[in-house]
This record gives structure tokens, C-alpha cells and sequence, in this order.
């Protein structure tokens, strides 16, 4: 599936357009608990095309994984890392305010 993708997505960014139903998400509502009648116990979800998900997936494991060859990401930056967490960045403010 992969080589499709990579072909699509070299399609689109030679006409450099994306195609209209990409843009276009079916926003539901998802209930988070306690009180239904408060909207706040509500989290809103974003339904988009598992095509334009797969899409996502494989430019930002490539993108990831150039910025991890060159260098270009902050030792410290945790967020959005695989193997890194909130967790870990907390740990290591926290190992380096002991320092």
C-alpha cells in the first residue's frame, strides 16, 4: 500500500493541490463522562479518510525520521517522539533542577 501512497502523494504535490474530500472532516462529539447536559464533558473528534490518515503516517515517520538523522531536534524535545513522553520530559526538568 505503501508505494500507492508515495505515488499519490507525489501526484499531489506535483499539481500542488490537495484533493478536496482531504480537507473535509466529520467532527463528532465524544462524551468524556459526568454530567451529558454540560458540553465541557464533551471532546470533539475529527473523522477524516483513512487514506489521508495513512498519508499523515507516512510523511510524519519520514519527516521524524530526517530530523532524527540531521540532527535537527533538541535533545530535550519530548513531545511526539516514539519512546519519549510527558513523563520523561518531567523526569528530566526535574533530574536537571537537581544537577
Amino acid at each position: 500500500m505503501i508505494p500507492y501512497l508515495a505515488r499519490l502523494l507525489d501526484i499531489t504535490m506535483n499539481n500542488n493541490a490537495i484533493p478536496g474530500d482531504w480537507k473535509k472532516a466529520i467532527v463528532v462529539s465524544i462524551y468524556k463522562g459526568r454530567d451529558r447536559s454540560v458540553v465541557g464533558n464533551y471532546r470533539p473528534v475529527g473523522l477524516t479518510l483513512v487514506v489521508w490518515k495513512q498519508m499523515e503516517h507516512v510523511i510524519s515517520g519520514y519527516l521524524r525520521h530526517v530530523w532524527e538523522m540531521s540532527g535537527w531536534l533538541y535533545e530535550g524535545q519530548h513531545g511526539f517522539r516514539p519512546g519519549y513522553t510527558c513523563e520523561s520530559q518531567v523526569v528530566t526538568v526535574c533530574q536537571d533542577i537537581a544537577d
